[in-house]
């Protein structure tokens, strides 16, 4: 495997040898559709596959031969999460419940990479409605691990991670209401951000509308930056975003940590569990950041128990998706997906303000907390990847205890969080940190897990072919 497989190139790359005419976007497209033919049999990424796609990249062909590129991703290959709106194609959401019609909009983020010349290939796999975090749903089965076929992906951004780890291309959109980027991002050895609420617009707001976000899922931080450039413009469809103007996010992404302040973090609101690893992880991340001249202490932001309050956002929202279905439709829904609707479903009005309410105090002791130290430091996820085939049992408990317990108060604070690859477990699964800023300081967040990823390099994750997917799924590195 060389760095001359363009289906393996960073985005910064790609567009780099087609301004020099070293490569044409219809190669590297045709690059990562090979990759796609050879190993997607056995992770199973994609929910569809974009027909038109070598049109478009043979258009971008013609703009870089006129010397005239669209914009700051034109011809890079570019996948979307499924819960998203690409214009032409269905929006399944990993469900059985949904029509295959083709959405006639595009969502903002697509939108955004579209404006800068982005070739979507795809649309990646997704829980379903974005419920959870083991990588399967109802309508595509299961999506596998490119770094062992037994793990999980994680999700909800299940087919991003995996599309990722796979080497399908270097850009994948994901979406995080509550660590549905940056778990997959860590359990594949990618790069994930869940930018600063309303940063990168959305539209139409799915069931978790106040707490979720679309995010750059990638294999480097340079790209995550350069990806999220064209995902955050204003969009007029919602109302919630940041109006500021664009900017390209890799400047002063160089600039280091000497001088900024860091914060240790084990508890929120509660003591989120975490494996040995993982806090081995956090420990040697602390000491590079320190090396490098931060300012890192242990410190605790002194939230609530944030698991009163991400169970009943959860939970209402599936109960109020569950409740728009006519009853054969919820028939077809995963069965976990139900449980937490079931639960959560007759929660009473106040109840829920009541979370609302200790959701505004946990955003408001994180900002206060940010005014000592720039950024959070703490585990992305409590262990590496579990088994891709396992059942979910007791998704109430797993959501604070196996699966989101680091992640999902960012989402409740709407503050920036990124995870970044932090090598690989004995038995070469890869595992990550992650760093959290200050709303709308999503520059720190990127320059620290620069820093970071230049101390730790990850490998490319080598799938196994489709000869394996067949066999029982073993391989070797």
């Amino acid at each position: 495997m060389s760095d001359t497989d363009p289906a393996l190139m960073s985005a910064e790359q790609l567009v780099s040898w087609y301004a020099s005419r070293r490569l044409s976007p219809v190669e590297a497209l045709q690059a990562v559709l090979e990759r796609v033919a050879r190993y997607n049999p056995w992770v199973n990424a994609f929910a569809m596959l974009n027909p038109k796609a070598l049109v478009q990249a043979g258009e971008s062909e013609a703009r870089w031969a006129a010397g005239r590129p669209a914009g700051l991703l034109d011809g890079v290959p570019v996948t979307v999460k499924d819960l998203l709106n690409v214009q032409g194609m269905p929006t399944r959401r990993g469900s059985k419940t949904t029509a295959s019609t083709p959405a006639t909009e595009d969502a903002p983020a697509v939108l955004g990479l579209k404006a800068a010349g982005a070739v979507i290939f795809g649309k990646t796999t997704t829980t379903e409605f974005g419920w959870k975090t083991p990588g399967d749903c109802p309508l595509h089965g299961i999506s596998r691990n490119a770094w062992n076929p037994e793990r999980t992906v994680g999700g909800s951004s299940s087919g991003a991670g995996a599309a990722g780890a796979a080497g399908f291309g270097p850009l994948h959109v994901g979406t995080d209401a509550g660590g549905s980027i940056r778990i997959p991002a860590a359990y594949c050895g990618l790069v994930g951000l869940k930018p600063s609420y309303g940063r990168i617009p959305q539209w139409p707001h799915s069931a978790f509308g106040q707490v979720s976000c679309a995010g750059p899922m990638t294999r480097s931080v340079r790209d995550a930056a350069l990806m999220m450039s064209a995902m955050a413009q204003p969009d007029i469809r919602d109302p919630f975003c940041v109006h500021e103007e664009p900017r390209d996010w890799r400047a002063g992404i160089e600039d280091g940590v000497a001088g900024l302040r860091v914060a240790v973090v084990r508890r929120l609101g509660y003591a989120p569990p975490v494996d040995a690893e993982g806090e081995a992880a956090v420990l040697a991340a602390a000491r590079i950041l320190s090396e490098q001249g931060a300012i890192v202490e242990d410190a605790d932001p002194e939230l609530p128990d944030t698991r009163q309050v991400f169970g009943r956002v959860w939970g209402v929202a599936l109960a109020r998706l569950v409740k728009t279905m006519a009853p054969e439709q919820r028939a077809l829904l995963d069965q976990g997906l139900h449980e937490v609707a079931e639960r959560e479903g007759g929660m009473s009005a106040v109840d829920f303000l009541g979370a609302e309410a200790l959701r505004t105090e946990a955003a408001h002791a994180m900002a206060r907390f940010h005014l000592k130290y720039d950024l959070v430091l703490c585990p992305t996820t409590p262990t590496a990847a579990f088994a891709a085939d396992a059942p979910t049992l007791k998704p109430t408990e797993a959501l604070w205890r196996d699966w989101a317990p680091w992640t999902f108060a960012f989402n409740l604070t709407r503050q920036p969080a990124i995870t970044v690859p932090f090598g690989l477990d004995e038995h070469g699964m890869p595992r990550g940190v992650q760093l959290a800023a200050a709303q709308l300081r999503d520059d720190l967040c990127f320059r620290a897990a620069r820093v970071i990823e230049q101390a730790v390099a990850i490998p490319v994750a080598f799938p196994g072919s489709t000869a394996d997917a067949q066999g029982c799924g073993h391989h070797h590195h």
